[in-house]
């Protein structure tokens, strides 16, 4: 049986309480991030959250990359589930009474329809089934391609591109820096299906970043949801292979459950 082992030596920051409950490896990462108005992305978030900005913007990040090494804790491996492609559009937000900074996932492709049911049943992740083709041309040169399934109107990511290696601005990043911001989050935030915020906690090491190139040919995940992204180069990254541990899913503020009170009653007459 394989075992997982959870690296900690990164950051002074301790586990999350409790085991984690699903862990998967993402794999040749592009990151590829538009500045947008917070106002445009604060109505797709969920209640409880506010938006976070960096100098003034709110993110969207769009992130192809493909996952291996999937395992759901006490459940059998996922059939299909070896290896296969992913494209998640993101924004990032925080807490609105802790101040607790994590992403939110504003959409999710995938080719496999199962593991679509377990993100959706455990943390109500907005996945869509979709045709997807991912080609290495070099170690670090990817073509990827993605077309939403039963789709009202098509939804195309269509991109190339390929990591530059590291460098030392990226190896030493630090806090202030935007690739900090994007970067330094271990919650994941969602709404279940009573409209409830949930969140959940995520654990592995700092994001290894290269310098990235892409030609994205079509990107049409932001304009589903009603977005339009600024004509603007996006700001880019790569990263060749993490491991990423969630915990499960708890509501963000559970609801107060009622207790009987005892009330001292005086004999009256």
């Amino acid at each position: 049986m394989l075992q997982y082992m959870v690296r900690t030596s990164h950051k002074p920051r301790p586990l999350p309480p409790g085991r984690w409950l699903v862990r998967q490896s993402w794999n040749d990462l592009l990151f590829a991030h538009w500045p947008v108005p917070a106002a445009s992305i604060a109505p797709l978030v969920p209640e409880g959250l506010l938006v976070d900005t960096f100098e003034g913007s709110a993110w969207l990040g769009a992130m192809p990359f493909w996952m291996d090494r999937i395992k759901v804790r006490g459940c059998p491996p996922i059939p299909g589930a070896r290896s296969f492609p992913h494209l998640c559009l993101r924004t990032y937000v925080r807490d609105q009474q802790t101040g607790m900074p994590g992403v939110c996932f504003l959409s999710v492709e995938t080719s496999n329809l199962l593991a679509a049911a377990v993100g959706r049943a455990f943390y109500c992740l907005p996945y869509h089934w979709a045709e997807m083709q991912l080609e290495q041309r070099t170690e670090r040169d990817f073509s990827f391609y993605s077309r939403r399934r039963f789709a009202g109107r098509p939804v195309v990511f269509k991109a190339l591109y390929r990591g530059l290696g590291p460098t030392r601005r990226l190896a030493e990043k630090c806090a202030g820096t935007l690739e900090c911001f994007l970067m330094e989050r271990y919650s994941l935030f969602a709404h279940n299906r009573d409209g409830q915020p949930i969140r959940a906690n995520l654990h592995h090491v700092s994001w290894p970043l290269e310098e990235a190139e892409a030609e994205i040919e079509q990107n049409d995940l932001a304009a589903a949801i009603g977005i339009r992204l600024p004509e603007l180069p996006p700001v880019l990254h790569y990263s060749r292979r993490m491991a990423v541990y969630v915990w499960q899913a708890e509501l963000l503020r559970p609801a107060l459950v009622a207790r009987p009170v005892t009330v001292a009653i005086t004999p009256s007459g």
